[in-house]
């Protein structure tokens, strides 16, 4: 098998116990493809946490989960120095935190003071983590998804934009159909009696992490046409300048997007292109992950909010106006 086989084998399987949520599955390995961090957002119950555990049940990777509460602190995460003694002598060693495994569920971000979630944020950007004036780098294959409830806001601490800017893509999540919810009764009944012994789950196969380092050498040589990639810098500065295109989407935005965000841009499209079987970009593909890409990295403005318009409104607002040439 190819390594495309590989990574469309490992959606398939997760989509097997995430029902009703395809699109959360496939952002999810596009996230992992382009060695990007996620941050989800839905209402409770709507299998966030289920996820990120499917992948890591179907992928050969250790996974951590970290509740975060307002108490957490930040060696709670990355670990610290412990003072060992033995033999009469004694000396500090490093404990690592559940930051060292390969896949994070850092669950209810926003309930964490500052500090704490900036001890997670610098170890997503930096790839290490410093205890004691010394760093300790982290596994090659390392993806954080941390979750946010949107209607639960009494006693959180909102994410900062320069550190909401860390995240590659925004993932809000939504209900399911009305098929895929009888499905998810079926399902859940069938697991509890897999648990009671009434049948026997089969044995799956791991998934080796080398496939997902293979997926991501082939992406890297996934072309992208310069009219697709003016396309995505011109959406990129049609945040930053909006009134070039628009008097009444000027209104609606108070920042634009970083360089970052066109990174992640391009890194996204370039896998949601080679996922389709594609070794070239199209605008498409690039109109198709944008509102992931850009939506946590606008700032809109207060007419925006008492309008109650929503990111999502004003991304797809610019992929009107925004033409490809």
């Amino acid at each position: 098998m190819t390594a495309r086989d590989d990574i469309l084998d490992l959606g398939k399987r997760m989509s097997q116990s995430i029902i009703g949520q395809e699109a959360m599955v496939e952002r999810l390995l596009l996230g992992l493809l382009s060695n990007g961090h996620l941050l989800v957002e839905g209402l409770p119950g709507l299998a966030k946490t289920r996820a990120i555990k499917s992948l890591a049940k179907n992928l050969d990777a250790e996974l951590s989960r970290v509740q975060f509460t307002p108490d957490l602190l930040p060696a709670d995460i990355t670990g610290s120095d412990v003072y060992f003694s033995e033999g009469g002598k004694g000396e500090f060693k490093f404990q690592q935190g559940p930051i060292f495994s390969n896949l994070i569920l850092a669950d209810e971000i926003n309930r964490a003071p500052a500090k704490v979630q900036s001890a997670l944020l610098e170890a997503m950007e930096e790839r290490q983590v410093t205890v004691g004036g010394k760093s300790y780098p982290l596994p090659p294959l390392f993806m954080v998804m941390a979750t946010q409830n949107p209607i639960e806001q009494e006693g959180t601490y909102p994410l900062p934009e320069a550190q909401l800017d860390r995240f590659l893509m925004h993932i809000e999540v939504g209900y399911p159909d009305e098929a895929s919810e009888a499905a998810i009764m079926r399902l859940n009944r069938n697991e509890e009696n897999e648990a009671h012994g009434a049948s026997k789950a089969p044995v799956e196969q791991k998934l080796n992490p080398q496939a997902v380092f293979d997926a991501r050498k082939e992406i890297g040589a996934v072309t992208v046409s310069d009219p697709v990639e003016k396309y995505m810098v011109a959406l990129v500065f049609a945040t930053r300048y909006p009134g070039r295109y628009d008097k009444d989407l000027a209104k609606l935005l108070q920042v634009g997007v970083s360089p970052r965000g066109v990174i992640g841009l391009d890194k996204v499209s370039r896998a949601y292109a080679w996922l389709k079987g594609r070794d070239y970009v199209t605008p498409d593909d690039v109109k198709t992950i944008v509102n992931d890409v850009f939506r946590h990295r606008l700032i809109l403005s207060y007419e925006a909010h008492a309008s109650n318009t929503s990111p999502d409104k004003v991304i797809d607002r610019i992929t009107e106006l925004v033409a490809v040439s």
